[in-house]
């Protein structure tokens, strides 16, 4: 009657039932092992009760009925969410809302729908332009740009329903792409240029974005604007006359507006630009030509050239702007030939003197051109072949569009003054003064007389050293059209594959070929035009706006260095040929660069090093002044054989103030004709020494040199046969007298007791002394004769000794003890022994006339051959 057990039916199930109660039957099932939803949710199995009747396992039990026992596991939060991937990728054009860029998606190994949905997402990141919503998808809550940020990082987590949220963080990339523009790409903004590199490829990388679109032809323009540098570019600044000598022109160019000198000096008044010889004119300013620099008579053949940069002329009533004129410079206010600009027109006007036909002649030429007021720089020439006059603007001709006839000027007694940037007026006012003033800036004005100047010359007169160039034009590929302006500053490129226009315009580069250039910016332009197949223009492409930066050249110091004084006998200055000043000149130009260390140990004592380098480069001119009284022309003079400057670019003036060679050429060319420079005196007794001083430049005066100071003296009759006898004789000492001269010695002895044994020792010792010394005396002049034969003329480059403060004494004996000695070391042992002998030399002035009849005796032998036997010698 009792229940004794309860017996589960399935197959290992973790649960077990215990009677509590045999009497009511009551009892308890519970788990034998811990049980995990997550392994099994459910548990189904049939559970019967047995009674006492038998033992256990005994088969007299009686069973109750089958009962079905159903199990459910409840749910523990126990896991977090997890991402599905580590890292989630996107892309997005920029300027778009987008309803959804990507998805995450996370997952949580809970069993129950509780804890295993995901209930929420959300954005850890702050202050992003994104949201997420429940199910993962993120999208951006504002338009992107592409140029604000490129990459957007977030960081997002998960949320299950239990509000458990993810361990882990995950990391959405988005990537904003740009839309689509056409235009250049890769190309930089700043393109550094140093100077001496050539050319450099301006835009390497550079290819074209169409989008896509069917592009029929690609139309490109490159621009070089350098109109705000120099005279519109990087141009030459030397002077006009060197520039003109350079290029070939002929001679016998005037120029009106050189760089103000103490020759020069009309230009010192006006406005200049420090870098170039540049002349401002502001309305206020003008200046007179001096007599005598431009021939009053031009001929019916002459040239007028000039660079000016002229805008609009400024108020209402426009008046004429005189850029040269030739007017009387009193009584009456004649204009006799006259360049102006009135009203953007160039204007040439030319009066004839009347002559027998009292005809109209053609007498202003009119020329209306765009150029005259764009304030930019051009260079005009004036070639006037009367009565044909024709206008070169920037190398290209134009023909006057209106010829005005005038009668002839009647001819007068009137002096003529000519004037650069305003109008003499000489007549008709009160007192005589400027008018029509210039507005502007002018350069490099010259009048030819005589003669006009060719289409080649003018071009190369107003080139240009800067420029666009294209590397390697074999390889521009086929298709590929391009044209230069004449300047080189604008490049037309034009072709129907993108591809060869690519590689075309990757090639074009910029060269500057001046040495020196003007540093600064250059601003590069490039424009395109795109043709499609069946239209017009379909893409706009932008420009590209660049510019070139051109770095300062390292300066050179020029160096000039040299023998700075030397003295000669008063005879070779008055001589035919005179003295040459600067046997030995030298001219160097050195360049100081900074360097950065190579060995990374040095880098913490020095970042940089200076290293100094020899460079080539060419001078304009080389003065040789005098210092202190200027040259007398009846005595003196600088002389310079004219041979000396054939096949040279170089010219040469001569005055009383010293020597001026001038023109480009290299720092060896000046060098030679430098060294053939002469000094005369044939009045040598009221000058006793001179001095001199050599400066040379580059570039008009932009890098200049030392002042390199030279002294000279004469050497008069006395002074220079005691200095000839000091330094080709041997004196004595004041015991050996009596024996070189027998006339004293026999008059001492008739007066002198017998002498003694030791005396007449001694007499024996100074006769044997004497013989060898004038043995070396005779060995030393024949060897001084013959060396100087073949030595004379190369000798005048030698260094010469200054032999005005010192006194040298040859020592015979060196040379004849040992005839096998060399040249140097004979010197030095000469020089080893001057300062002893020069205290015996200058012992007494008595001593020095009974010598002197000696003393004659050597200089007639050795004639004009003296001083390079010296010269020998030391």
């Amino acid at each position: 009657g009792e229940i004794c057990a309860f017996k589960i039916h399935g197959q290992e199930m973790p649960f077990e039932a215990i009677v509590l109660n045999k009497t009511s039957g009551e009892g308890q099932l519970q788990a034998k092992s811990p049980v995990d939803c997550e392994l099994q949710k459910e548990y189904t199995f049939i559970i019967q009760a047995y009674d006492c009747g038998s033992g256990p396992g005994g088969t007299n039990w009686k069973k109750s009925h089958k009962a079905v026992v159903h199990i459910q596991v409840k749910d523990v939060n126990e896991f977090s969410p997890v991402f599905k991937e580590s890292v989630y990728k996107a892309s997005v054009t920029e300027g778009k809302i987008y309803d959804s860029i990507l998805q995450v998606e996370a997952t949580d190994e809970d069993c129950s729908p509780q804890y295993s949905q995901i209930c929420n997402y959300e954005i850890v990141t702050t202050d992003v332009p994104f949201a997420i919503d429940r199910n993962g998808n993120i999208r951006n809550t504002e338009k992107l740009s592409y140029d604000k940020q490129h990459q957007y990082e977030i960081m997002v987590t998960a949320f299950d329903c239990g509000q458990k949220h993810a361990t882990e963080d995950v990391l959405v990339r988005v990537n904003v792409k740009p839309v689509c523009k056409p235009g250049w790409q890769d190309w930089n903004k700043r393109i550094e240029y140093r100077p001496g590199y050539g050319s450099i490829p301006l835009f390497p990388s550079i290819h074209l974005e169409t989008c896509d679109g069917p592009v029929s032809s690609i139309h490109t323009i490159i621009e070089l604007q350098t109109n705000y540098i120099g005279k519109g570019c990087d141009r030459e600044t030397y002077s006009e006359q060197s520039l003109q000598k350079l290029c070939g022109a002929s001679s016998g160019a005037i120029d009106l507006l050189p760089s103000p000198s103490t020759t020069t000096n009309w230009t010192a008044g006006l406005l200049m630009d420090s870098n170039d010889i540049i002349f401002k004119f502001d309305g206020k300013q003008g200046a007179k030509i001096p007599d005598g620099i431009v021939p009053k008579n031009l001929t019916d053949q002459f040239t007028i050239t000039l660079w000016m940069k002229h805008g609009p002329s400024p108020g209402l009533r426009a008046e004429k702007e005189t850029i040269l004129c030739n007017s009387d410079k009193t009584e009456m206010n004649r204009h006799h030939y006259a360049l102006y600009v009135h009203n953007c027109r160039l204007v040439f006007l030319l009066r004839k003197d009347f002559d027998r036909a009292d005809t109209f002649r053609p007498a202003e030429f009119h020329w209306k051109l765009d150029q005259i007021c764009d304030k930019e720089w051009h260079y005009y020439v004036v070639n006037v072949e009367f009565p044909v006059v024709t206008l070169y603007m920037d190398g290209t001709t134009y023909e006057p569009y209106l010829v005005t006839n005038d009668w002839p000027i009647h001819p007068s007694h009137i002096a003529m003054q000519l004037t650069v940037g305003a109008c003499w007026q000489g007549g008709e006012v009160t007192k005589p003064r400027f008018a029509q003033y210039f507005h502007g800036s002018l350069a490099s004005l010259t009048i030819r007389p005589g003669k006009i100047e060719s289409q080649k010359v003018i071009s190369c007169l107003q080139a240009c050293k800067e420029g666009l160039d294209i590397n390697s034009l074999e390889s521009l590929g086929q298709g590929i059209k391009y044209h230069f302006n004449p300047s080189q500053s604008v490049l037309v490129m034009e072709g129907d594959d993108i591809v060869n226009i690519n590689q075309a315009l990757q090639k074009v580069s910029y060269i500057n070929s001046r040495q020196f250039p003007t540093a600064g910016i250059r601003h590069l332009k490039v424009s395109s035009e795109v043709q499609c197949f069946g239209e017009d223009v379909c893409i706009s492409i932008p420009d590209i706006d660049a510019y070139v930066m051109v770095f300062q050249a390292n300066e050179p110091k020029i160096t000039i260095t040299g023998m700075d004084h030397f003295a000669r006998p008063a005879a070779q200055f008055e001589s035919e040929r005179g003295v040459i000043l600067l046997p030995d000149i030298r001219i160097v130009s050195t360049v100081t660069k900074m360097e950065h260390s190579v060995d990374l140990r040095e880098h913490d004592r020095a970042n940089k090093q200076v290293v100094v380098e020899e460079m080539l480069h060419n001078l304009d001119f080389c003065d040789v002044l005098v210092i202190g009284a200027e040259l007398d022309p009846k005595q003196e003079c600088l002389e310079l054989d004219h041979v000396e400057l054939q096949g040279k670019h170089l010219d040469a003036t001569n005055s009383t103030a010293g020597y001026s060679i001038y023109g480009v050429d290299s720092m060896f060319s000046y060098e030679q004709v430098l060294r053939q420079l002469r000094y005369r005196n044939w009045g040598t007794s009221a000058t006793s020494d001179r001095k001199f001083r050599v400066k040379c430049s580059e570039l008009n005066g932009r890098y200049t040199s030392n002042e390199f100071n030279l002294e000279i003296n004469i050497l008069h009759s006395s002074n220079s046969k005691f200095m000839d006898h000091v330094n080709h004789m041997i004196v004595q000492p004041q015991f050996l007298q009596s024996v070189q001269h027998p006339e004293g010695s026999v008059s001492a002895a008739h007066s002198s007791v017998v002498p003694s044994v030791a005396t007449i020792v001694i007499i024996v010792c100074v006769s044997i002394l004497v013989l060898v010394i004038t043995l070396g005396v005779f060995r030393l002049r024949s060897a001084r004769q013959h060396g100087s034969v073949g030595h004379e003329g190369a000798r005048e480059n030698e260094m010469d000794w200054d032999d005005s403060a010192l006194t040298i004494t040859v020592n015979p004996m060196e040379k004849y003890e040992k005839p096998h000695q060399t040249e140097e070391e004979s010197e030095e042992e000469d020089i080893d022994d001057e300062e002893e002998d020069t205290t015996s030399a200058e012992s007494d002035d008595s001593e020095e006339e009974e010598e002197e009849e000696e003393e004659e005796e050597v200089i007639v032998q050795k004639g004009d051959k003296q001083n390079s036997t010296r010269q020998e010698q030391l």
